[in-house]
């Protein structure tokens, strides 16, 4: 069974990051750059301060008629005591459960108190999609007698 932190050895090992004081357009341009939908909101002192995501974007800049150019990201992202976020050692099911039942789609994954990466639906689609595909195979095997 997959977990969380398995997930995390398998991707590049960055997360990219804004300060609270970004604006929201630097944030797009970094995630449109590095083709990604999320950054976490780290402050001066190297806490996680929030998450900012694509959906942020389009719920409380587009949709309410302000500029990107001029508010911060601190303005629309959700705080760290709101995010929903996971340790290392839960499975990936769980990750699935969680953002499924929270329509999040992305999860912050901590040990204590110190951010170790985040977690997208789609990586945790592709590991579910990845432990099925195995086993289905082992299963095959079996039955065809080739074990």
């Amino acid at each position: 069974m997959q977990r969380a932190r398995d997930i995390l050895k398998a991707k590049t090992g960055e997360v990219w990051s804004v300060p609270p004081r970004a604006t929201v357009l630097e944030a797009l341009k970094i995630m449109d750059e590095k083709e990604i939908g999320a950054l976490m909101v780290i402050s001066d002192k190297g806490k996680v301060a929030g998450i900012v995501t694509e959906r942020d974007y389009a719920r409380k800049i587009v949709l309410k008629g302000k500029s990107s150019k001029d508010t911060a990201v601190d303005k629309i992202m959700t705080p760290a005591s709101k995010m929903f976020t996971v340790k290392p050692d839960t499975p990936v099911e769980d990750c699935m459960v969680l953002m499924t039942a929270k329509r999040v789609r992305h999860l912050p994954v901590f040990e204590g108190n110190k951010f170790l990466g985040l977690v997208s639906i789609g990586d945790v689609v592709k590991a579910t999609i990845s432990e099925k595909d195995m086993l289905i195979e082992h299963l095959s095997n079996y039955i065809s007698g080739n074990y």
